[in-house]
């Protein structure tokens, strides 16, 4: 007793997603926000740190995922990502909001709150 499945854990750390991983993970998950990046991108490497604080902090309520756009473009060129980075928020599968370029933490967090204290599905945009 008192001892818990890994599986029932809530994420702590962003998920690393792929081309082949990325849609069957946002099926999984009722509230992710997905940052698409790639190495060379120096606001990247800025908003990547806010991700992985965001993902601590709302551990069990929200999932975050980074998907490396350079190793991975199907998915980013399906849904038009064409400038890094970008934030997406994808509740109950579908892509409800994002930004493009250098985010606070604040601001990353103004995207996806709604979506969080808000249990209905039909809040989208």
């Amino acid at each position: 007793m008192g001892t818990q499945q890994s599986g029932s854990q809530p994420n702590q750390e962003p998920i690393v997603l792929t081309d082949t991983s990325f849609f069957p993970e946002i099926s999984k998950h009722p509230l992710m926000v997905v940052d698409f990046w790639a190495p060379w991108c120096d606001p990247c490497k800025l908003v990547s740190p806010v991700i992985d604080e965001l993902a601590r902090d709302y551990a069990g309520k929200v999932t975050f995922g980074k998907l490396n756009v350079e190793d991975n473009s199907i998915v980013s060129d399906a849904l038009g990502v064409e400038n890094i980075p970008t934030i997406l928020v994808f509740k109950q599968r579908r892509q409800v909001d994002g930004l493009t370029g250098e985010a606070s933490k604040s601001s990353i967090e103004d995207l996806f709150k709604p979506y969080l204290e808000n249990d209905n599905p039909d809040n989208v945009i």
